[in-house]
């Protein structure tokens, strides 16, 4: 956790890496159509993601839940995040 933390720190990115979140707060784009663009989500147990909250606004086309891992997924359950990742891929070949 400390190598992450100081990854952003010491690259000065914790800023610009917390502006997906601000851009998508203001994007106004709730109640329009979903992208063309197949997206996969990975669900891990630390997190909440609403599926049909993600839906109105994406192609959803592949969507996992996983009982363990967290926000930090690459370090939590690295085999979880390649299982899901290659089962996306796959399935779009």
């Amino acid at each position: 956790m400390l190598t992450n933390v100081l990854l952003y720190w010491l690259t000065r990115t914790t800023g610009s890496s917390a502006h997906m979140y601000f851009e998508n707060m203001h994007a106004n784009s709730w109640g329009k159509q979903p992208g063309k663009t197949p997206i996969g989500v990975a669900v891990f147990a630390e997190d909440i993601a609403i599926r049909r909250y993600g839906e109105s606004g994406n192609n959803i086309v592949h969507w996992s839940d996983f009982d363990r891992g967290g926000h930090f997924a690459a370090m939590d359950a690295p085999d979880l995040l390649v299982r899901g990742v290659r089962n996306f891929f796959r399935a779009l070949r």
